[in-house]
């Protein structure tokens, strides 16, 4: 069974909901998934074993959150090369910071990017669930 990694970093627990909701849609696909804090992420070897990876961030004063970036700087480390990818966050007002992850996926790790970066105000509003959920599943067909 294809496995995924979903690593989130949130504020106010936005990115988390978004976090689960694409998890789901992964899970849809059949791919067995695990859904992380960023916090738990603390070396190389957190990030092994998966064909998919799924990194969001909050955005906070036009930037991603701290902690994603330190754990980017790791897995620039991992080899993810060639592995599957997406990008999401929530945002109150300008919403940087999934584009930012995403282009460093793309671009610096050299990853598989399934689909544009998800960037949502809040899962609950204006079909955010749904969205959220498709956007696991465009994953999990990619990975097929």
């Amino acid at each position: 069974m294809a496995k995924a990694l979903v690593v989130y970093s949130t504020r106010t627990g936005e990115t988390k909901d978004i976090a689960e909701l694409i998890a789901e849609g992964l899970r849809m696909q059949g791919v067995e998934v695990n859904v992380v804090n960023v916090t738990a992420v603390k070396k190389e070897a957190d990030l092994g074993g998966y064909e998919a990876y799924v990194f969001g961030s909050a955005t906070y004063h036009g930037e991603m959150m701290q902690s994603m970036k330190t754990m980017l700087f790791l897995a620039e480390k991992a080899n993810l090369e060639g592995k599957w990818g997406g990008a999401f966050g929530a945002f109150g007002w300008s919403g940087e910071a999934p584009g930012r992850i995403y282009d460093t996926m793309k671009n610096i790790f050299k990853m598989n990017m399934a689909n544009a970066p998800l960037m949502l105000k809040s899962a609950s509003l204006g079909g955010g669930i749904q969205m959220a959920q498709e956007y696991g599943k465009n994953i999990g067909k990619s990975m097929k």
